[in-house]
């Protein structure tokens, strides 16, 4: 398993179905099964691709930046900052799990907002 091309294929995959394609990403990235854990999305990859379209619709103007990705055998952890529209900062993590053929085919993550105060100075990402 080359776990650097699965690092890469994980960033190439969330990028461009949170740009506004998730239909060319799964057909690119995700394999025939996609197990889903995030509690708003149904299992299956037209779930998933539903979602990121509803999300493109309504909020064109979001962005993402990829802080870091961590990969260990045919997981990868992908941290992120976000920003949605009113600049609403967020900090997520996904966790992906590819098959034997490089294919992603289950997502678990976790969400945090920035607060606009910290108990201390260190950033959230």
């Amino acid at each position: 398993m080359d776990i650097r091309k699965n690092k890469e294929n994980a960033i190439a995959f969330y990028k461009m179905a949170y740009q506004g394609d998730p239909r060319q990403a799964a057909a690119l990235y995700a394999g025939s099964s996609y197990t889903q854990h995030n509690p708003l999305v149904a299992d299956g990859i037209e779930p998933f691709i539903a979602y990121f379209k509803r999300m493109q619709h309504e909020y064109p103007d979001k962005s993402i930046t990829f802080v870091r990705a961590v990969a260990e055998d045919d997981l990868v952890a992908l941290h992120t900052h976000q920003v949605w529209p009113g600049n609403d900062e967020w900090v997520t993590m996904d966790f992906f799990r590819f098959d034997e053929n490089g294919k992603i085919v289950e997502h678990w993550d976790s969400i945090q907002r920035i607060p606009e105060e910290a108990a201390n100075d260190n950033k959230m990402y």
